[in-house]
């Protein structure tokens, strides 16, 4: 897997890398086995590397969907390629489902990651519910129609709401990501009884620096397990875990039932074995790291 891919840079613009990487074929469901196949059992770098190249369109769709991070988009989008070569090497193709599910879950982790150690405001104090904000606050402000630039408190209850977080949590992130450029020490309020800066906020000054190290160290730890568990699914039960348990927005059941033309029921009874399936392998792939007693 060490044969060069496309490369974006600052000097090549994003047009012609996007116009490259469509000249690399689609592959379908067969051609993909036998080139996983080849790789998994023979080590061939070549194969390896058209698995890369046919899903390089896909990497490239999700980094785009991070362009507001402030991050240049070549760093985003070669962070997005690191998570599907990983993908590449894990894939196991008697599995059942095709590379391209196994892949998002990666390259979705790897830009996130990525996101999450660069951006100047996103830093080890900053709570669970602040970075589940961090990636989800635009959205869910598209979902209730809040386009305006101030957040209304009964906006910031829905919101919250619907992502289970505090709403102060709301309203804090709502003006960190609309007021990325500002001065942190610029004053939170104009009135004189409030003296709080925004870099006041960045912070939990009640935070256990060390415990939320080990937090995000454990969330890493599971985020792998639980990629890695994903081979005990088909495609079908991959795809409605996903899109039921994994989606920033989840599918309702009726939804996959028109999509796969069964009953909600059915998929409800899918999802559920799925889950169960990825349960039962976490903890298989935990006891054989010797994480946790066998």
């Amino acid at each position: 897997m060490n044969r060069s891919l496309p490369v974006l840079s600052e000097d090549r613009g994003l047009n012609s890398y996007l116009a490259e990487i469509k000249k690399f074929p689609m592959l379908e469901k067969e051609q993909e086995y036998m080139l996983a196949k080849r790789w998994v059992e023979h080590g061939d770098a070549s194969a390896a590397h058209e698995l890369v190249t046919s899903h390089l369109r896909l990497a490239a769709k999700i980094a785009m969907g991070y362009r507001g991070y402030g991050l240049p988009i070549t760093d985003v989008i070669s962070e997005a390629n690191v998570g599907l070569m990983q993908a590449v090497k894990k894939f196991d193709p008697e599995r059942g489902f095709r590379l391209a599910t196994y892949a998002i879950w990666w390259i979705r982790a790897n830009v996130q990651e990525y996101i999450l150690r660069s951006w100047s405001l996103v830093k080890l104090g900053t709570t669970r519910s602040q970075k589940k904000l961090f990636f989800n606050l635009r959205k869910a402000k598209q979902r209730i129609g809040a386009f305006d630039t101030n957040l209304t408190d009964q906006q910031a209850e829905e919101i919250a709401k619907n992502l289970n977080v505090p709403s102060s949590d709301v309203m804090s992130m709502h003006q960190r990501l609309s007021g990325r450029d500002g001065s942190l020490n610029q004053t939170m309020s104009q009135e004189d009884d409030d003296a709080r800066e925004w870099q006041d906020l960045i912070v939990d000054q009640n935070a256990d620096h060390v415990s939320e190290i080990e937090e995000q160290q454990e969330i890493g730890v599971r985020r792998k397990l639980l990629l890695e568990a994903m081979d005990v699914l088909n495609e079908r039960e991959a795809d409605i875990l996903s899109n039921r348990r994994l989606s920033e927005a989840p599918c309702t059941l009726e939804v996959l039932s028109n999509k796969y033309n069964v009953s909600r029921e059915r998929i409800r009874q899918i999802e559920e074995k799925a889950f169960s399936k990825i349960k039962s392998r976490v903890l298989e792939l935990a006891q054989e790291k010797g994480m946790v007693p066998a």
